[in-house]
């Protein structure tokens, strides 16, 4: 038994194939071949090549890619090469390469990464292929790949074999890549989406910035936060929940217009739709209001959609959802009579909790008049609103960052968008009267002394930032991945993180 066989392999058994690969790369080591060589110098990819070809012309070019199929034929071989790009054929043979060189090329497997150099051509069944001229093992893969088979029928490609057990492709990404073309698409229309947001946003002068992750006192939203212990300052730090607070102090000095794409992280539960670590887009406009950043809103997501798409219409199931301004506005309180019956306008907890008897809503008994009214909405409206809504005029319990609404008592300038049944964004007209939002935090601290643990805490350096004077401001969070899971038409949040979170093995 060679050296190679006798090395763990993270304390699992080698099967067959493992082995017999690991047997291989000890007979190119043997032939002074290198399995692991340093670089390559590659001038060409796969999809222009096809894309370009044309009858009669023949380009040298040098790909690099990994091995998806292999066809031996005695002294003339096929393979196929898959790149960033796409897929080419490779025609191998042996009175081009040499004996030995083509001995090696024997001991290649499905998987192995090479570097090919050669000519375009077309060959007598009609694809397109690269007549190698030189091949150079680049990387000896070591466990065998899933591998798809493809066959037409009835005129379409029907796969079988996929790699396709959504657990393993979460946590083997690498290979979910490799294997899976539409995947990686997946992920180059989620970059394609955040850098038509960057280019939305700059185009109108605002700055990115950064801002901390790791934070003494954690706030800007109602959440309950990851907790670490800081060794240097022997302090308890938390996860950021959110960069609102961090955001609204570039505000007060001087900055008419920042955002940040922040990585926020949030002691929750997982579903389809939530994942603790998650990235919001959030932004503030000095001397804005809420009005101005739905306006705002509806342009910034047309925009996106349609360079994303080509398009502002998306499939989700059944529904086909029209990104396209205007949106409809409608205020909470018209949302939940809408579809319940139940007029919330005005009513006392205790008449809020009657009302949720009434719809057979069981509540926690700690929770105050904005948890339940949100309770309400969440269970009998939220999943009802397909097509892009904005609700508008949250009650004031609901929202402590948030500036009184101009015209109606008891009210805040907040509104969420609501897109296919779920919250893609939420919104202020942001509170800047410092001794207002001191009270505000204050009711929060008696809300967690009730045992509501996701309660917002007193931050006593942003309520001085506030103090110096905070012009008025518009802001808003925007869920990214949630709006990568809309426009890209995928049903999971973890269909859109390349390493989403799982249960440890």
């Amino acid at each position: 038994m060679s050296d190679l066989e006798q090395r763990p392999t993270h304390a699992e058994d080698l099967n067959d194939q493992m082995r017999q690969r690991r047997e291989k790369l000890q007979k190119l080591r043997d032939a002074n071949i290198n399995p692991y060589p340093y670089s390559f110098d590659v001038t060409h990819f796969a999809q222009p090549i096809l894309d370009a070809f044309q009858d009669g012309m023949s380009d040298t070019v040098a790909i690099a890619g990994r091995v998806m199929t292999i066809r031996n034929m005695g002294k003339a071989s096929f393979f196929h090469l898959q790149d960033s790009s796409g897929r080419i054929q490779v025609y191998v043979r042996k009175d081009d390469l040499g004996d030995a060189a083509y001995q090696a090329f024997k001991l290649y497997d499905i998987g192995d990464i090479v570097g090919v150099k050669g000519f375009t051509f077309r060959t007598k069944m009609g694809e397109i292929s690269v007549h190698a001229q030189s091949l150079e093992l680049l990387a000896k893969s070591l466990r065998p790949i899933p591998v798809a088979k493809e066959q037409e029928v009835d005129g379409k490609k029907v796969v079988y074999d996929a790699f396709s057990d959504r657990e393993m492709r979460y946590r083997q990404r690498y290979v979910d890549l490799f294997v899976n073309p539409d995947v990686r698409d997946v992920f180059r229309k989620r970059s394609k989406m955040i850098s038509s947001i960057r280019a939305f946003l700059d185009a109108r002068g605002y700055l990115e910035v950064e801002t901390p992750i790791l934070q003494p006192i954690y706030g800007g939203a109602s959440a309950r936060p990851f907790t670490t212990h800081y060794n240097a300052l022997d302090a308890t730090f938390f996860l950021r929940i959110a960069n609102e607070l961090y955001l609204k102090r570039l505000i007060v000095g001087g900055f008419d217009g920042v955002y940040e794409f922040a990585k926020n992280f949030r002691n929750e539960g997982m579903s389809r739709f939530h994942n603790p670590e998650f990235t919001m887009l959030e932004f503030y406009v000095a001397y804005k209001d809420y009005i101005w950043m739905m306006e705002t809103t509806e342009q910034l997501l047309s925009t996106v959609a349609t360079a994303v798409n080509g398009s502002t219409t998306v499939r989700v199931g059944d529904h086909e959802i029209d990104l396209a301004p205007p949106y409809r506005r409608l205020s909470m309180a018209e949302a939940i009579k809408e579809h319940t019956g139940k007029d919330i306008e005005g009513k006392s907890e205790a008449e809020l909790r009657q009302i949720a008897r009434e719809l057979s809503l069981h509540l926690d008994a700690n929770i105050g008049s904005g948890k339940i009214i949100d309770e309400i909405f969440g269970e009998f409206v939220e999943a009802r609103l397909i097509q892009p809504t904005f609700i508008t005029d949250y009650p004031i319990e609901m929202s402590p960052l948030t500036k009184k609404h101009r015209s109606k008592a008891g009210l805040v300038e907040r509104f969420e968008l609501i897109v296919a049944g779920k919250e893609l964004c939420n919104a202020y007209s942001e509170l800047n009267d410092a001794l207002d939002q001191r009270e505000r935090l204050e009711e929060q601290a008696k809300l967690r002394a009730r045992g509501d643990d996701e309660a917002m805490s007193l931050d006593e350096d942003f309520l001085r930032a506030l103090e110096y004077g905070m012009p008025p401001t518009a802001g808003i969070g925007i869920g990214i991945d949630r709006l990568a899971m809309l426009l890209l038409g995928q049903d999971s949040i973890r269909d859109v993180l390349f390493f989403p979170q799982m249960k440890p093995e």
